[in-house]
């Protein structure tokens, strides 16, 4: 057979193809609404006149101010204000950041809502129709596509609509209403539009096969391509099915969308946040364990001095890291990484550090704190307690006798300020006595911005220290 009687014979084949496809159709075997594989178009054929008796009761009634299908109510929108209108608003209200940004802000928004649409349609038509297949639910959506002014769907041969991970959807969208909105206004677009179509379609293919499933546009109309063309599958597999179906050329570019993204990075920020807090926590401990092995092996070495002076000098350098030691003991119980409440950090400071020198055997304690449940960083609550630490060691030491007294007492002066007040009824600081205590008390003091006053007398030593949490 020549080339001219080969080719003859195709034209003939084509057009007994088309004569009975049109029979076919006058028959009602195939679908007019939507193109799908052979193998599914009796499905098809069976779904559309249902859809299209439904949506044959359609009525506009301006005087009651509502437009019905079957009872149902339904709203009109001008597509553009949805499209380019709406994305074109959305870069000018957020003028002030990348206008990659905004689109990705706009787009967002469009997407979450066609999902949500596409699922709740899905619902209420899987319910209307009594539909239990997974194949006979999604049927019904390319068809309520069409009657509804979305597109006209074409399903392609390599789709794998199971109800499984294999799930795989490849479909066109001819005469889609959001590329149809750029492309009659005369604009062309760098990236897909078509971001309302995919959200309705992997919202109403999810509420069909029971699956997470994301869509992506691949192509499109108002980007310059030939078709619309989308690929739906399993959430965790659309990124590697787009690297394995799309020109590596245009996979780049594509923007997989994430339903309620905002939603996935709080999400994940706060798992972050978790993460960085569970760190946190375990450095406060293992600086707490750290302390206590510098304070063993302080007490060690103390073991082997003579000299009296040099004894109690060890024992108060391991009575400082001791003291830094319960404050990160008392961050790491109660979950507090970076600030403590201020009542409830102080009332347990106190307390420990009374309980570690033991002066509640030798004299009576008077502790009175009056503070509003404010936060204390850890910059100032370390030399707080350094602080507290120093005056307690040295009325333990030299100020309290036997039945003596000793008072603290902490109160708010002003917003964020207060002061501290705390001494002993003993015999009073000799002239001249100013060791490396108080010169550390100096040193603190001056490292959170604080103001001092000695009241040092034979009936014994306060200390009044008024400081600010205000940085």
């Amino acid at each position: 057979m020549d080339t001219n009687n080969l080719q003859r014979r195709i034209q003939e084949l084509e057009l007994e193809l088309s004569q009975l496809k049109a029979e076919l159709n006058d028959q009602g075997e195939l679908p007019r609404t939507v193109i799908v594989p052979e193998h599914f178009s009796p499905l098809f054929a069976e779904t559309e006149p249902i859809m299209r008796e439904y949506f044959s009761d359609f009525k506009s009634n301006p005087e009651s101010g509502e437009i019905t299908a079957h009872g149902e109510r339904y709203l009109l929108f001008r597509s553009d204000s949805l499209s380019y209108e709406f994305l074109d608003f959305i870069k000018q209200r957020y003028s002030d950041r990348p206008e990659e940004e905004a689109i990705s802000i706009g787009n967002n928004f469009l997407f979450d809502n066609a999902k949500v649409t596409g699922k709740r349609d899905a619902l209420a038509f899987h319910k209307k129709m009594k539909l239990e297949d997974p194949l006979a639910k999604l049927s019904a959506g390319p068809i309520h596509f069409a009657f509804t002014g979305w597109a006209n769907v074409e399903i392609l041969d390599d789709s794998v609509p199971s109800p499984d991970s294999n799930y795989f959807l490849h479909f066109k969208h001819h005469n889609s209403w959001e590329a149809q909105s750029w492309i009659k206004a005369g604009r062309t677009s760098e990236t897909t539009v078509c971001t309302m179509n995919c959200g309705y379609s992997a919202g109403w293919c999810e509420e069909s096969f029971d699956l997470s499933l994301t869509t992506v546009e691949v192509k499109c109309e108002a980007r310059g391509d030939d078709a619309c063309e989308f690929i739906m599958a399993p959430t965790d597999k659309i990124e590697e099915l787009i690297s394995r179906e799309v020109e590596i050329s245009n996979a780049d570019s594509i923007d997989i969308p994430v339903f309620f993204k905002r939603q996935c990075i709080e999400a994940e920020l706060l798992e972050s946040v978790k993460q960085k807090e569970l760190i946190i926590q375990e450095i406060h401990h293992r600086v707490k364990n750290n302390l206590q092995v510098i304070s063993s092996l302080l007490r060690l070495q103390m073991e082997n001095i003579h000299d009296k002076q040099l004894q109690q000098e060890f024992q108060a350098t391991i009575d400082r890291a001791n003291t830094i030691a319960t404050v990160h003991e008392l961050m790491y119980q109660r979950n507090e990484f970076r600030e403590v409440g201020m009542d409830i950090y102080m009332k347990e400071l106190t307390h420990s550090l009374i309980q570690l020198y033991g002066i509640e055997q030798k004299a009576n304690v008077s502790i009175d704190i009056n503070v509003s449940d404010v936060q204390v960083s850890l910059d100032k609550s370390i030399p707080l307690a350094l602080i507290l630490n120093e005056i307690i060691c040295n009325s333990f030491k030299y100020g309290l006798k036997e039945g003596g007294h000793f008072e603290l007492s902490l109160n708010e002066t002003g917003k964020n300020a207060y002061c501290l007040v705390a001494g002993d009824d003993g015999p009073g600081m000799t002239e001249g006595e100013n060791g490396l205590g108080m010169e550390l008390i100096d040193m603190l003091i001056e490292q959170i911005d604080a103001h001092k006053t000695v009241y040092n007398s034979s009936e014994g030593l306060r200390y009044s220290i008024c400081f600010s949490l205000e940085d």
